[in-house]
Order: structure tokens, then sequence, then C-alpha cells
């Protein structure tokens, strides 16, 4: 409390998010006597100083050196002044390992005393769980802390030391603890599409009016072919009779898949709606932070990083009262579960909507079209979880000529259960059998179908296929997969072809030069023993300064020795000599891209001058004999000059009219509709 004049200020309660988009809603929520501010993410980071500018004192039990991330000094600065006018603080980051340790760094950083805050945390943003958190608010876990503290640390040494090394031996652009495990599995696959050898084999159809039976056994056991004499001597055994010689009906069941995981989400967003795993994120982003339905602002779903699949009582039960309702009782089901994997930290409930309530349908006209696709997609996913079974009646018919077996498949649907709602993301369609089949004992056909196939190789990942092996392997953490994709993409490991990865020829060198010298710290089984090191630590069962320890122990030593010994790829020859001194021709790597040079450097400095292709915008108004044409700057701005430059020095930054100022004969250009002069020091203009 504060006194002014004779007025007793009682100061309002300080609560603290991350993100902007979150902070009115939040405030409405909560009302009077509270409010509510974002630190728009991070606000520091370990700095670039130190040895090997790694920000983290290696030498004095891994301290790091934190400093506010650019840019972050005046939001720090009026979030100082708003903590203290507050009686209390509310640090109400993510409810995950970043959002702990953002809330440790605000408290840090913002000079917070342990009596003065409380920590809080809200799985979904609506009125009654943002209400719910503040009854039970609990001060930040130091183990969490230290987990995501540890991650970061290792992933700064591993990144800056590998990244350097890269840099100086192979060009490529950076390298780390599991963009690059992720990267080798990209290379590893391409290597066994290489090294696969085609097998040939072919298929028997025997083709009937109404439909057709396949090849499939002799004698009772399985048949394959693998040659066309194989094929030949099938057709001149058989004959035209087919035999019925077995009918098998089974009902089986279809149960539905559990509701969405971070990883889940993203894959099948993959593929049922051509998302990309940033876009997919982004997007679930919004819907959890809030959309803004017109007499309210209300998150949609529920927080959408985890890896579990557990639902609540509370939302189970709404849910299943709607079902019963909607569609009868037939259609409820039951709570699935998954095997417990080692991996899952169980820590939030599976993405699904904060209301049955809002279906899609009602929501549709508050959302753009590809937030509508996902919302709609993470609620039927939601709901057809806790649907009943659908039901199947799989029939199979063989028939037999000579020994050799046919086969005919069929398969009715008897009950949709949750395909009722779910069928649109799902394969489902009949093959219905001719009755004729269940009828009669022989039939005749001297039409027989064969035909040649060759086994492929493995196929490349996809997006959703990474993000699947990524999650078994144990590798990064759901909430990572994104960011993961993007840098190998962005620094031209990969490139994307028909939506799969293919390694780039820097991808392989910088995959193969680390496992020439890093193949202890760059696998699976080291990266995913090291993220079971992380949730040890966060559940206080490991100390992080051993973890780091025994890390750096062993890889520091390593990275000195690639320094040393580890050969440097030589640049790309062009096939053309220098002209100065015949030396070969190289592709070298600058600042500003790539460019063609002597690969007698130093002795030669001969650079090849790149024959870039000029735009011509119109004759040049001020020497009348050279072009304006379009030019760029180093660092890639366009602006527009004379081609007789340095003779002619025109020079601008707006298109030019082509037109002179009729004030002081300076070029006219135009901008944003206005035809000004393009001499600063006159002040002519006029309309377009």
């Amino acid at each position: 409390m504060k006194r002014t004049k004779d007025v007793l200020i009682v100061a309002e309660n300080l609560v603290i998010v991350e993100s902007p988009s979150k902070s009115k809603t939040i405030e409405k929520y909560l009302g009077n006597g509270y409010k509510v501010v974002s630190s728009k993410g991070h606000i520091r980071d370990l700095a670039t100083t130190g040895k090997y500018g790694l920000g983290v004192d290696v030498e004095n039990k891994f301290e790091p050196n934190y400093i506010l991330i650019s840019g972050k000094k005046k939001l720090v600065q009026e979030l100082k002044k708003e903590v203290k006018d507050a009686s209390k603080v509310y640090l109400a980051t993510d409810p995950d390992r970043e959002g702990e340790a953002i809330s440790w760094h605000l408290k840090e950083a913002l000079g917070i005393k342990e009596k003065d805050y409380e920590r809080v945390l809200f799985h979904e943003i609506t009125k009654d769980k943002v209400l719910e958190a503040f009854s039970s608010p609990r001060k930040i876990d130091e183990d969490l802390v230290h987990s995501q503290e540890t991650r970061r640390i290792l992933d700064r040494i591993i990144g800056f030391r590998l990244s350097k090394l890269m840099q100086s031996k192979t060009g490529g652009k950076s390298a780390g603890r599991v963009q690059s495990v992720a990267l080798k599995l990209i290379v590893d696959r391409e290597r066994e599409i290489e090294a696969f050898i085609p097998e040939e084999y072919w298929k028997v159809n025997a083709i009937f009016p109404q439909f057709s039976a396949e090849l499939f056994q002799y004698k009772n056991k399985k048949l394959e072919l693998k040659s066309k004499e194989e094929v030949d001597q099938v057709l001149s055994t058989i004959g035209s009779t087919y035999t019925v010689t077995n009918i098998e009906e089974k009902e089986k069941k279809k149960t539905a898949k559990a509701p969405f995981i971070t990883s889940t989400l993203q894959q099948e967003a993959s593929t049922k709606l051509g998302f990309t795993a940033k876009k997919t994120m982004n997007i679930a982003q919004k819907l959890y932070e809030g959309i803004d339905l017109g007499n309210e602002t209300v998150g949609l779903i529920s927080y959408m990083r985890t890896d579990s699949v557990r639902l609540s009582d509370e939302f189970v039960k709404s849910a299943q009262a709607y079902l019963f309702k909607e569609y009868g009782k037939e259609y409820v089901g039951y709570v699935k579960t998954s095997k417990k994997n080692e991996n899952v930290q169980d820590a939030h409930e599976a993405i699904r909507p904060t209301s049955i309530n809002r279906t899609p349908k009602e929501m549709e006209p508050y959302l753009t079209p590809d937030e509508y696709k996902l919302y709609r997609f993470i609620y039927t996913r939601a709901i057809a979880s806790l649907m009943s079974d659908a039901k199947v009646k799989a029939t199979t018919v063989v028939l037999e000529n000579h020994q050799y077996g046919f086969k005919v498949n069929g398969q009715i649907l008897i009950f949709d259960g949750y395909l009722k709602l779910y069928q649109d993301y799902e394969d489902s369609e009949d093959k219905i059998l001719p009755e004729v089949l269940m009828k009669e004992k022989e039939f005749q056909t001297e039409q027989v179908e064969t035909k040649q196939h060759f086994t492929s190789p493995p196929a490349r990942y996809s997006e959703a296929k990474l993000i699947d092996a990524l999650e078994k392997l144990g590798i990064g953490r759901p909430s990572t997969y994104a960011t993961i994709i993007d840098t190998i993409k962005a620094r031209g490991y990969v490139e994307v072809l028909e939506k799969k990865f293919k390694p780039t020829e820097i991808g392989i060198v910088t995959t193969d030069k680390l496992q020439e010298s890093f193949s202890d710290f760059i696998n699976v089984k080291y990266t995913a023993a090291m993220e079971h090191d992380l949730d040890e630590i966060a559940l206080g069962n490991e100390n992080s300064l051993e973890v780091l320890g025994n890390f750096y122990q062993k890889f520091e030593p390593t990275v000195q020795k690639a320094f040393g010994e580890m050969e440097k790829v030589p640049p790309k020859e062009t096939g053309e000599d220098c002209p100065e001194c015949g030396s070969p021709l190289v592709i070298r790597k600058g600042r500003y891209g790539e460019f063609t040079a002597c690969s007698n450097y130093p002795e030669c400095k001969f650079i090849k001058k790149e024959q870039k292709e000029v735009k011509e915008i119109m004759d040049c108004p001020i020497c009348k004999s050279g072009k304006i044409i379009e030019r760029k700057t180093k660092r890639g701005k366009i602006f527009y000059g004379c081609s007789n430059y340095p003779k002619c020095k025109v020079a601008t930054w707006d298109l030019p009219t082509g037109e002179i100022c009729p004030e002081c004969g300076s070029l006219l250009t135009i901008k944003k509709k206005e035809i000004k002069c393009s001499n600063s020091e006159c002040s002519y203009s006029k309309g377009e």
C-alpha cells in the first residue's frame, strides 16, 4: 500500500503472462484489483561472451551469464515499475519447463522478493480455469528451472562449438545437439535408398465378371512369385475351373485413436490438412490463447504442448453426456489409453476443446479458414476418442484351382461408431462382395491377369514421418520438432522434393564430418539418454552440475582434437582455370553468398566477376546516354542508378518517372502515389 496525501491507495495485483494476446482476456476474467501485462516471451538469454563466446563459465560450475535480450530493455524497465507499484505479483507464464524458466527469469531480473510473488498455471484460457488456477498458486519449481537451464547450456555448448568447427572445416552453417541427429536420420535414409537393390515379384489375378481373385498360396502355403518363369509354370498348370473351398466371415472392431498430443497433431495436420509443423503450432497457439467471439474472448483448446493422451474427468463426463444426447447410448464409448511410453512426462492433458458446446460449426464465423480446419480436427478427434468402436464384417472367400489358392476380400461397415464423427479423417470404404460368391461353388474363367512389380526402396522422410521417428526414438521434445525441421531447412542441409526431405551435398558432408569425430555424441542413443537425464533433473532425481560435468569432460577434448586433426573439405572446382595463374577455379563462400575464385589464394587473388542480369528501367534523362537500371546494395536492398556510373551519379531508392525536376534538374521519382524530386534539398512534388 502507498499513501498519497490523505488518500490510502491499495496497489493492484500484477499478473505477468508471456503473450500479449492473453493479457486482456485474463484481466477481464480476474476483474478489479488485477492488472495483466506481458513479458512477450523470454526476457533474458545467455550472453555470447567468455570462453568460446558460450556465456557460460565452464570452469566455474557452469555458471551462466544471463543478459537482457536485445530490444527488451525498455519492456523490463516498464515491468520493474509495475512490480514496484504492485501489492502481489503473479507469474502466469506457460505451464511447461520453458514457462517455468521464464517465470524464474522474470523474478530474478525484476528483483521480485520471495514473499511478494506466486506462480500460477492454467492449461486452458477459460474463466473457470483461470480463476481456479489463482485459487491454488505455488512457488517456482526450481527442479523444472534447472532442467530447462541445463538443456539451454548443453545446446549452447554443443551448438557453438560444433557450429564453429563445421564452419571452418565444411562450410556448413551450424550443428546442434538435436538438429544434427535429425539430419543424420535423413542422410542415413538417403543412403538406404541409394544402396537399395530392387527385387522382382509378380502378381496373378483371375478375372471374373463380377470380381477378381488374387493368387496367394499353393498347397495351403504362402506363395511368392519372383520371375516370369514361375508365373508361366502357374499358368501352364491351372485350368478354367475355380472351386470355392472356404468362406470366412468375421466381425472386427475398429477403435478410435486417442486424442491428439503435440506430435500426433503435427503429423496428422501434415498428412490430412497439408500444414507444416510450424504452421500447425502457430495456429494451435492462437486457438489456445483466445479467440474473440464477440461477447467474450476465450481459449478454444487446452494447452497444445503435451505428450499425454489423458483427458480430465470433467471433460470426459461432459463429452459423454453430449454424445448420449446427440447420438444415443450406443455411441457412447470409453476413455482410450495408450501404452506407457517412458519418454512421456504426462504434465498436461491431451489437446482438446475447452468446451464441448463450442462446436466447430458455431465457431466457424469467428475463425480463419485454417483456424477452423485445425479446430474442427482437434474437436472431432477428442470427441471421437470417447465414442464406441466401429464394427465391420470382414469376409474372405478362397477359390482353388489345381491346388493354387486365390482369395477375394470384402468388408462391410455394420455399425459406424466413432466413424459417425471421424469418417472425414479416416479411410473406411465398404468393399461389398457379389452375392453370387456366397451361393455358387464353382466359377469359370480363362482370363488371368499377370503383372510384374519391383520392391520399392524405403521412402524419404516426410515432415510427419520425421516427427514420428523423433518421438519414437526419444529425440528432442514435441514442442521442439517444428524448430528442428525449420533449422535444417534454413541451413540448406535438406531440400523438399514432393513434400519429402532429401539431404543436400552440404547436409551429407556435415553429417559425415560430425560422425567422423562425434559419433559418441551425435547419435540416437546418446541424445535420447540426455533427454532422460533432463527429465530426471526436472523430477529432482539428478544433479544438473553432474550431468553437465560428465558431458563436458568428454566433449571438449573431442572438439579440441577435431579442430586439430579434422581435414578441411576442399572447395568445389568449377572446371575452369584461373586466367591469371592457371590454377583451378573453385566456388567459395563469403559473407554475401557464394563466389568463384582462384584455388591458389592467397598467392593469387583472382575473383571472377559474375555476369548479373541487368533490369533496365528507362533511358537516363540526366546523361541521356546511359540506362536507369535496378541495382542492389550488398545487403540486398533495391535502388535505381545509371549504367554510366561513376560518370553519371544518378541514384535513388524510389522508382524514377523518366522526368526531370523543373526546379533543380534532378530526377523525379514516384512514392506512395506522389511524384517527388530525388534531390533531398529540393521540395518539388506533385500528385501522380
